[in-house]
C-alpha cells in the first residue's frame, strides 16, 4: 500500500470548500480509496456535493419552474454554482427511485388486498378517493404522431383531514397524492396504496368521485365495493354544456334555458326516465362531444345529488382539479417543455411527496 495526500473540492451548504486527505492505494492491483471520505461524509458524492446540498438541489428542481430557475434559485440562496444538466439528473435518478420504491410497496399492499379494511369497529369520518388525468406532453410519439401521454394521478384524504368554514365550504389540510404514466392496471395498485395510507379501512364511509371513465368505474368495483362511487357534478355539468352547444348550434339563447333546466332536474332528483326524456337521442355526434344519454345512463347510480348532501358528501372534485394544477401544470406543463416519460415520471413523483407532506420519503433514497 502507498499513501499520498489527494486534493478535491466538494459543495457544502456553507459553500465550497477545498478538502486534502490521504489517498491509499495498491501498486500491484491499482485499487486506491480514501478512508477519511466516510468519517466526512462525501464516500457517495456524486457531482461533488454532500447530501444536503444534493437534497436542496432536488427540491428547488421541482419546485421551481425549470431547471434554470433552480439552478438560479441555488445561486442566489445559497452561492452554489449548480449547471441545469447537474440538478436535472439528481432530480430524475431521485424522483425514479422514489417511485420504484412507492411501487414495490404498493405491489406489496396490492398482493395482501385481502388483508385491507377489514376492521370490525371504524371509526365516524369519510374517506375520499379522487381520480382524474391531466396529459404531459412528451418527446415520444404514439401510433396516431401524438406526443401528449396521460398521467393519471389519485388523491385521497379523510374527513378528519378538513377544516369546515362558516360559508359551507372546506379547506383540506392534508392529501395523499400519486401520479402515474402507466396503464390503468398498472394505476391499480397505486389506488389502493393511497387510499390505505388516508384510512381507507378505517373509516365508516369510503367515497369515489371521478368523471365517469368506464375504466375508473371498473377500478373502483374491485379495489373499493364497498364505496359510494359519485360522479363529478363539475363533469357532469361541463358534458352538458358541450352537448347543449353542439345540439343548438351555439346558440346561446336556446342551448342556456335547456341546460340549467336539465341540472335542475338532476340536481333534484328527479327519475332517470324523467330526465331522459329531456335529451334527444342524437347518435352522429363529432369528436369531442358526449353522447349524453349514454353517459348518465352508465352512470345512473352515481347521481344521486340530494341523498350525497344530505350526508354531507361532496360531489365535486374541486380538490382533484387543484392538485392536477398544482402537481402537472405548474411544474410539467410551462411553455415549450416536453418530457421524456421517465424524466416526467421522476418529477411528478417528487412534486406529489412535496404536496403529500412526505419529503422525507426522498430524503431517504437520495444518495
Amino acid at each position: 500500500m502507498w499513501q499520498r495526500d489527494r486534493k478535491t473540492t466538494i459543495k457544502t451548504m456553507h459553500g465550497e470548500l477545498a478538502i486534502c486527505r490521504p489517498y491509499w492505494y495498491c501498486r500491484r492491483c491499482g485499487h486506491g480509496e480514501c478512508p477519511s471520505d466516510a468519517k466526512y461524509g462525501i464516500n457517495n458524492a456524486t457531482h461533488r456535493m454532500t447530501k444536503a446540498v444534493k437534497l436542496e438541489a432536488i427540491y428547488f428542481a421541482q419546485n421551481q419552474g425549470s431547471f434554470d430557475r433552480a439552478a438560479s434559485v441555488l445561486k442566489r440562496v445559497y452561492r452554489l454554482e449548480i449547471n441545469r444538466e447537474s440538478i436535472r439528473e439528481l432530480a430524475e435518478t431521485t424522483g425514479m427511485a422514489v417511485f420504484l420504491c412507492d411501487s414495490e410497496n404498493a405491489q406489496d399492499l396490492l398482493n395482501n388486498i385481502h388483508n385491507t379494511g377489514v376492521e370490525t369497529a371504524k371509526a365516524d369520518g369519510t374517506v375520499y378517493i379522487m381520480i382524474d388525468g391531466a396529459a404531459v406532453n412528451t418527446r415520444i410519439e404514439d401510433e396516431n404522431g401524438s406526443t401528449w401521454r396521460e398521467n393519471k394521478t389519485v388523491i385521497a384524504f379523510s374527513s378528519k383531514d378538513m377544516i369546515r368554514r362558516k360559508n359551507g365550504g372546506s379547506i383540506i389540510t392534508h392529501k395523499e397524492i400519486a401520479p402515474l404514466i402507466g396503464s390503468s392496471e398498472e394505476f391499480k395498485k397505486h389506488v389502493l396504496d393511497v387510499a390505505v395510507k388516508a384510512g381507507y379501512g378505517r373509516y365508516k364511509d369510503t367515497v369515489v368521485i371521478a368523471d365517469g371513465a368506464t375504466w375508473i368505474r371498473s377500478l373502483c368495483d374491485e379495489l373499493f365495493p364497498d364505496a359510494t362511487q359519485i360522479l363529478d357534478l363539475y363533469h357532469l355539468k361541463e358534458n352538458i354544456h358541450t352537448f347543449a352547444k353542439h345540439l343548438h348550434g351555439h346558440n346561446a339563447a336556446r342551448a342556456v334555458p335547456w341546460v340549467e333546466m336539465l341540472i335542475d332536474k338532476i340536481e333534484k332528483g328527479f327519475s332517470l326516465t324523467a330526465i331522459l326524456a329531456q335529451i334527444p337521442n342524437v347518435t352522429a355526434l363529432p369528436e369531442g362531444v358526449p353522447n349524453l344519454r349514454t353517459y348518465i345512463t352508465n352512470n345512473r347510480s352515481k347521481i344521486d345529488y340530494p341523498t350525497y348532501k344530505r350526508r354531507g358528501f361532496f360531489v365535486g372534485s374541486g380538490a382533484m382539479e387543484s392538485t392536477n394544477k398544482t402537481i402537472v401544470h405548474q411544474r410539467l406543463k410551462q411553455a415549450g417543455m416536453r418530457w421524456g416519460v421517465p424524466g416526467a415520471q421522476a418529477m411528478l413523483t417528487l412534486r406529489a411527496k412535496e404536496e403529500s407532506g412526505r419529503w422525507h420519503e426522498v430524503e431517504r433514497c437520495c444518495a
